[in-house]
């Protein structure tokens, strides 16, 4: 069987670029993400999706049936057109079209898993200055944390986690192991700093606590000041991720330009073309839902 070679050298040298464009331009990107920011996610596994699907609704940001409808239009177009183009051959496009739906599911998934991330951080953040404000009038670490737990400016699950807090602080007459669990449902650097600070404010005392507390505030603020910058950054990069990672889709219609359409439908009898063509789209595909994976997961808390 005769085997196009100038043809074949064509289609890997697309694959190659597609490959080396998520490694060298990607790259940029995931270290980015992943050195800039903590994985929230593995902080956050005690919570059930479930709990983390109803705080998302609860907070009004849930997909709609219209919007997951306009998704469903969006990844099947998308996915029968990209592969009509490159394969001509409905029966293909099908089963495409039904990967690219079935993958909406999961997006919307990693996408909670986000917006969850994102609201235990600025709770996280609502509490660590509230306490330290209230502290700073009351002098005492336990009326401070009732002072922000009638205050309302908490929710669930952090409001009832500072509720647990307070009742551990009476029974056990220490602040200590309260700390502790606050700690390990929230390890975040600046609760653990706070935690520490008035660990031993109690335990050895301290006649002016006010300057200790106003730099405290300030890391906050610098702290959460960061994460928003680097929130905006990382929707950019997101962003430009997507559109080349789709624009690398339809590189194939350069290929068909260059060779023509006919001839290109041709090649497709070549069994070694056509597993050049799927690697091609299942590498490009791969590495999208990778890069959603990483944008969602990874959400710079701190």
């Amino acid at each position: 069987m005769h085997i196009p070679v100038l043809e074949l050298i064509i289609l890997l040298f697309l694959g190659t670029f597609a490959v080396l464009y998520y490694v060298k331009k990607g790259d940029s990107l995931y270290k980015f993400v992943i050195n800039g920011a903590t994985v929230v996610y593995d902080k956050y596994a005690p919570f059930s999706y479930k709990t983390v699907r109803e705080k998302v609704k609860e907070l009004g940001q849930n997909y709609t049936a219209k919007d997951y409808g306009v998704q469903v239009a969006l990844f099947g177009g998308g996915a029968f057109l990209v592969s009509y183009l490159y394969f001509y051959n409905i029966f293909i496009s099908i089963i495409y079209v039904s990967a690219a739906i079935a993958i909406i599911p999961y997006l919307q998934y990693l996408r909670c898993k986000r917006l969850y991330s994102e609201f235990i951080f600025e709770q996280v953040q609502v509490y660590t200055t509230n306490t330290i404000m209230e502290f700073q009038t009351t002098q005492s670490f336990v009326k401070a944390l009732e002072g922000v737990y009638a205050s309302g400016v908490l929710q669930d699950p952090v409001l009832s986690d500072l509720k647990i807090m307070i009742d551990m602080s009476y029974q056990n007459g220490t602040i200590d192991d309260s700390l502790a669990y606050m700690n390990e449902r929230y390890d975040f650097y600046m609760t653990k700093n706070m935690h520490q600070l008035f660990l031993q404010i109690t335990k050895e005392g301290s006649r002016d606590t006010n300057d200790v507390l106003e730099n405290m505030l300030q890391d906050i603020d610098t702290l959460v000041e960061g994460v928003y910058r680097d929130r905006m950054d990382r929707k950019n990069f997101h962003r430009q991720f997507i559109q080349y990672g789709l624009m690398l889709y339809l590189l194939i219609m350069l290929i068909q330009y260059l060779i023509q359409v006919d001839t290109y439908r041709q090649l497709l009898k070549e069994p070694i073309i056509l597993v050049a063509l799927h690697t091609i789209v299942l590498l490009n595909s791969y590495f999208l839902v990778n890069g959603e994976k990483y944008y969602n997961e990874n959400v710079g808390a701190e």
